[in-house]
């Protein structure tokens, strides 16, 4: 009994120890933002795509395999990586969906169209409350990023596997019609993240808010004025 009870405990240190290299590696600067340059000795295509070899050559990922790669991307839980092979000379590449804190040229990112049947009416960013005056005052901004990033409902609701992380305590709602109305453009990513570049200075303005809804500790709207 205790030989199988130890047994058991050492699978479940092993499978606690995978798991926890799993959320390292897609946590990874690197793969989270999608940030590589070649001044970190990486060399990104325009659309984004790294190849594999050249991710696990670099000392920060020598410790992982192509097998810890390929679980990694498919048992995201937020589907915010892409692994193909390259049309060209068939090597693999992979890519972060969204995310970006570098201009990305062909992302193949898809147009929200107004009036199309698949524009949204509203659309959520996840923040954190202590946020609030500052984005109540000036609006959301892209910050260091290329885009904001939305989400087309809040975490758990059907379809809506990214966009905003867990642990966010405050929804902002944005009315999409309005300001593609006024000249804002929207993208939809492969994993169905909402993404804009905001307005001339990368922000969405407090008049497209629809919204803000404190999450926890227990919900309730908050005052846009």
């Amino acid at each position: 009994m205790d030989s199988a009870r130890g047994g058991r405990r050492g699978r479940e240190k092993r499978q606690g120890r995978k798991q926890d290299r799993d959320v390292q590696l897609s946590k990874s600067h690197v793969l989270c933002s999608a940030s590589w340059r070649p001044a970190a000795g990486f060399q990104m295509g325009t659309d984004g795509f790294l190849f594999v070899e050249d991710l696990l050559a670099n000392p920060q990922f020598n410790s992982y395999t192509l097998e810890d790669v390929e679980r990694v991307v498919a048992t995201n839980d937020k589907q915010r990586f892409k692994l193909r092979s390259n049309p060209e000379n068939g090597r693999l590449e992979i890519r972060a969906n969204q995310g970006h804190s570098i201009q990305v040229s062909d992302l193949e990112l898809i147009p929200v169209l107004a009036g199309s049947p698949d524009c949204p009416v509203e659309a959520v960013h996840g923040t954190y409350l202590r946020n609030w005056p500052s984005i109540q005052q000036h609006g959301l901004s892209r910050m260091n990023r290329t885009h904001i990033h939305l989400a087309p409902g809040l975490p758990g609701e059907d379809g809506v596997i990214s966009g905003m992380r867990k642990n966010c305590d405050l929804a902002v709602f944005i009315d999409v019609p309005m300001a593609l109305a006024d000249g804002i453009k929207f993208f939809r990513s492969e994993n169905s993240v909402l993404l804009t570049a905001g307005n001339t200075e990368g922000k969405l303005l407090p008049k497209y808010f629809v919204r803000a809804l404190r999450l926890r500790p227990t919900r309730s709207v908050l005052p846009l004025q």
